[in-house]
């Protein structure tokens, strides 16, 4: 008697070993008992991979369907589009998958991406996010302060409606053993029968597919599970196969100006590094709502055309303080000193109080604090939530902290980096004081789907008010300094924020797809008396120019211009300030 080659290279389920779902209940109804033996029929590894890739494009691929049908209008144009994005992604998602198609050990690994394309699919749909690189690069940087803003019952739901069924079926099925070498040859056909089918597809679709997709650069990350696999391992891989990043160092020639020779008072200024603040919602740039009428209060000068380097935290917060602009940071093969770097090596005593998730490698080489450090009870209570920290609290214990720096540096002359927690989303609410909340009702919830537009609207202005708040109370600070400093503050943003502009929520799209308002961010300055003779910087001239398009290139060189620290790397041209300094301004 012959046998087939497939059913020699099979091992007898009975010899199989532990693995097998033990029986159900006999009391459970009857369709239910058909429907649970059936899945526990033995079956192939590539059957189940193949089986999940066909339940994952149905269930959890919705934010595609919905972008697709949104782009297309008309039946007739979206459901061609469908087509051949389910051919794509279906395809694509088995050739990704019969990777592990193997009989021993990948039953959590499956149940693993299946609960990753649940979380994935909820929050696209909840926030309109894709899930590309730089979004995969955030959620891994994230803390654990900023994920609890985004967890919720609904969260929860939607994640069980999407892996309840796989989960009882990766439960129950029964995996045929089979050799090795059989496996993985099968395994291999079946990888490349999928990318076969995912390249004729491209082909000859082309015609269509090519303007849809260089047109809409969002739909290939919203293909689920693929984009995420392939984000969250471009992110984990790429740092092995590039080369080791040096640090080079540009704080070589680093020097105090000759304002420092014949200094009566040295210069204290700090950069206030805001959290997802909107230019177009602060009233001193014309918002209809007046949500800084304490900064406006405090004759600050604002410029409103001002741009960030990135629409997230981790793009944006180091090319802030990098000399190489934005196209040079992101273009770099290595690492370099930042601003604070720069500082420091002139002889200026320099701190970084931290209210946020870190300062993402700008601030290792420095002396920095947790700003939620060393509080007592009281002050805790009235200005934390577990470990998170209204921004207030940066100010408390400032005096002390500014007092433990070295002597002989705080002589020469100070730099202060406050880093806010500001407007971070989707918790708005969780931003502001009960005393700066003046525009009511606000959106409570971190599920912005649920509030209505004005309570969205409510709850994140209320959180510029409260920056407005901390800003002026800064400034006070200062001027309660300005008997042994010359003191200054510049204020800006990281990146913006989404508000449901064309049903977009939060931040973090890719630059050059994502919408004005996450890269239009606020840049505020206030210049005390001392710091203004001594600099001979005129107001009247800053404020002339306050129209002028800015963006994060700025920042470096013009802390180093309005501190009066000379370096190489500084380029006057990018100095904001030049213009309006010195005897001739």
């Amino acid at each position: 008697m012959t046998v087939s080659s497939d059913a020699a290279d099979r091992v007898h389920p009975a010899a199989a070993g532990p693995g097998f779902a033990a029986p159900v209940s006999p009391h459970w109804p009857d369709a239910l008992l058909k429907f649970d033996a059936w899945l526990s029929r033995p079956r192939s590894a590539r059957a189940v991979v193949a089986a999940l890739s066909v339940y994952l494009l149905l269930a959890a691929n919705w934010p595609l369907w919905l972008e697709l049908s949104r782009i297309g209008g008309a039946p007739s144009v979206y459901l061609r589009w469908v087509g051949v994005m389910a051919l794509l992604a279906g395809f694509g998602t088995v050739a990704v998958l019969s990777l592990t198609a193997w009989t021993r050990g990948m039953k959590p690994l499956w149940f693993a991406v299946v609960l990753l394309s649940a979380i994935a699919q909820h929050y696209m749909l909840t926030y309109h996010v894709v899930m590309d690189p730089t979004m995969a690069a955030n959620a891994m940087q994230t803390d654990f302060h900023e994920t609890r803003d985004l967890l919720s019952w609904r969260l929860v739901f939607n994640v069980l409606l999407v892996c309840a069924l796989p989960a009882w079926g990766l439960l129950r099925v029964r995996l045929l053993p089979m050799r090795p070498l059989s496996q993985l040859w099968r395994n291999a056909m079946l990888c490349a029968a999928a990318l076969a089918v995912v390249a004729a597809s491209a082909v000859v679709t082309s015609r269509e597919l090519a303007p849809l997709m260089r047109n809409h650069v969002t739909l290939r990350y919203m293909m689920n599970p693929l984009a995420s696999l392939y984000s969250a391992s471009a992110v984990v891989l790429k740092p092995l196969f590039t080369h080791s990043r040096k640090l080079i160092p540009i704080s070589g020639g680093a020097a105090l100006g000759a304002s420092y020779a014949a200094q009566r008072k040295p210069p204290l200024f700090v950069v206030v590094v805001g959290e997802t603040a909107r230019a177009d919602h602060f009233g001193l740039n014309g918002y209809a709502r007046n949500t800084t009428p304490e900064l406006a209060a405090r004759q600050v000068i604002s410029w409103p055309n001002v741009h960030s380097c990135g629409t997230n935290t981790l793009a944006s917060v180091p090319c802030m303080f990098s000399h190489l602009g934005k196209e040079g940071y992101e273009g770099r093969k290595d690492d370099y000193e930042t601003l604070v770097d720069v500082a420091q090596a002139a002889g200026l005593a320099v701190l970084w109080i931290d209210n946020q998730a870190g300062c993402k490698g700008v601030c290792v080489r420095v002396p920095t604090v947790s700003a939620s450090e060393g509080l007592d009870a009281a002050t805790r209570s009235a200005l934390c939530d577990g470990d998170e920290c209204l921004d207030d609290v940066m100010l408390k214990n400032i005096d002390q902290r500014l007092a433990a720096l070295p002597a002989e540096r705080r002589d020469r002359g100070v730099l202060l980096v406050l880093h806010q927690m500001g407007s971070h989303g989707p918790s708005y609410a969780k931003r502001s004081a009960p005393d700066t909340k003046r525009f009511m009702p606000e959106c409570t919830t971190n599920v912005l789907a649920d509030c209505s537009h004005g309570e969205l609207m409510n709850a994140y202005d209320n959180s510029i008010a409260h920056t407005d708040r901390f800003l002026a109370r800064t400034i006070d600070w200062l001027q309660a300094q300005s008997q042994r400093y010359d003191t200054g503050m510049l204020y800006m943003s990281d990146h913006g924020e989404s508000l449901g502009e064309y049903g977009l929520f939060l931040h973090g799209l890719p630059y050059n797809i994502a919408p004005d308002v996450q890269k239009h961010v606020p840049m505020v300055a206030w210049f005390g008396d001392g710091l203004k003779a001594r600099e001979h910087l005129s107001a009247a001239c800053l404020s002339k120019g306050r129209d002028a398009a800015l963006t994060h290139d700025n920042l470096y060189h013009t802390v180093l211009g309005v501190m009066d620290l000379k370096t190489p790397t500084y380029k006057p041209a990018l100095d904001a300030f030049a213009a309006c300094r010195g005897p001739a301004a």
